[in-house]
């Protein structure tokens, strides 16, 4: 029997795979995970890990039982308590919970990053896997545009190092909650008479959540959506000036924007400022990223009324979208060297040597298993590290090691007791 990853899930490794696949190469991943933790810090974002699974109602409750996150896509299961669970499909539930059940909401450091794997029953294509792993922020206790316009900064930042060229924030409002009850009531009734030609999903949500008909993708329904009203015409005044405020942040920091009135988000608990990040380089799947503001969700998971901020994004999309950018990924990092014991009776020698090069902060390998001088210099270029080093009986009585430097070919000889000083000396 043979076995391999499941559908819609990948392996990160070490070595060159196919080109098409170079953003599975798990340096590729080292360099993205460092780069967000380098522009996290500077903002003053903190990490936090949740479990990656969660009791089922907690995404219930903030995502809303309607949404397709819900009704079509979690892994559910029941524990040996008989207890419903779900496998995360994505980071803000699980961030507020944890924020609640520790009581953290009253602390100064409410600015959160997280970068963990989220599940997602969906069909695999490229970009979208039913294992994925998300970068994700979160902000907790401010109203405040600013803070909205500080996250994106950081977003913009982030995208401008990866080589993205020329993104544009979409912006709308879905308002405070008398806006949306309005506003809602006046969709409804402007989509009534075309409902018999909505799209089944769209028929469906028209009771339980008539906003989300705005997101479908089906042609029918976008034409029909054409000459629907628009939620901006129904903000209150302190809604729309929320949302200048933050055009007029994002504008001092040269970061492109556009009104886009039919934008909402596919989970229930986003409320007044949402967003999407659009690329045009990207062709037809040119969305990157979005997210929005969701003031009710704490309260809806049994908590205080805490405005909140935050936004999430595949790595894996990034990586991608990095690579057809032409990002210039930094090499792997290498050894300095690897030991090549000639034979059992001296990997004992190179296992001291390594033990003492280590000790000295020095990365070196051990090559174990290869008879044949041939298989060992194949290996260092493979690994490529800088040198080989060749021990043998005589090397081991002499204690002298015979190096070679692997890009010059060059062969020369070396004490044990200078080996790492002097190779160090020539990185």
């Amino acid at each position: 029997m043979s076995y391999s990853a499941p559908k819609g899930t990948f392996d990160l490794l070490p070595h060159i795979i196919a080109p098409e696949e170079q953003w599975r190469l798990i340096s590729r991943w080292q360099w993205l995970e460092g780069l967000i933790g380098e522009l996290t810090h500077l903002y003053g974002y903190r990490e936090v890990r949740t479990p990656i699974f969660e009791q089922t109602d907690l995404f219930v409750r903030s995502a809303g039982g309607s949404s397709d996150v819900v009704s079509k896509e979690m892994f559910t299961f029941l524990d040996r308590a008989g207890r419903s669970m779900s496998l995360r499909p994505e980071g803000t539930a699980a961030v507020m919970r944890a924020l609640l059940e520790e009581r953290l909401q009253n602390t100064p450091f409410n600015k959160f990053f997280y970068i963990e794997p989220m599940f997602r029953y969906d069909r695999p294509q490229a970009g979208r896997y039913r294992q994925h792993h998300q970068f994700g922020v979160e902000v907790v206790g401010s109203r405040s545009p600013c803070v909205e316009a500080e996250a994106l900064d950081l977003l913009y930042r982030l995208l401008a190092r990866i080589g993205l060229k020329e993104p544009v924030v979409c912006l709308n409002s879905l308002g405070d909650a008398a806006a949306r009850t309005t506003y809602l009531e006046a969709l409804k009734n402007y989509l009534k008479p075309h409902l018999a030609s909505l799209s089944e999903d769209s028929r469906l949500r028209f009771e339980k959540n008539p906003l989300r008909i705005l997101d479908s993708k089906d042609a029918t329904d976008r034409e029909i959506l054409k000459g629907a009203p628009l939620i901006l015409d129904f903000l209150s005044s302190a809604s729309m000036k929320h949302l200048e405020r933050l055009e007029s942040l994002l504008g001092q920091a040269q970061i492109p924007y556009t009104r886009t009135p039919h934008l909402v988000r596919g989970l229930d608990y986003y409320t007044e400022t949402v967003f999407e990040v659009v690329a045009g380089e990207l062709g037809a799947q040119n969305s990157v990223l979005g997210g929005g503001r969701y003031d009710g969700l704490s309260r809806a998971l049994g908590g205080p009324d805490l405005p909140a901020f935050g936004y999430g994004m595949g790595l894996e999309r990034l990586l991608q979208m990095a690579e057809k950018a032409g990002t210039e990924f930094p090499a792997a990092p290498a050894s300095l060297a690897l030991l090549f014991p000639i034979g059992e009776e001296n990997e004992a020698t190179c296992f001291a040597l390594a033990g003492e090069a280590r000790s000295r902060g020095i990365a070196v390998e051990l090559c174990l298993g290869k008879n044949k001088l041939a298989a060992g210099i194949e290996t260092a270029d493979l690994l490529k590290t800088r040198y080989i080093i060749f021990v043998g009986d005589k090397e081991r009585t002499s204690e002298v090691a015979e190096c070679r430097e692997m890009a010059t070919k060059r062969v020369f000889s070396l004490p044990f007791k200078e080996l790492w000083d002097r190779l160090k000396e020539n990185q």
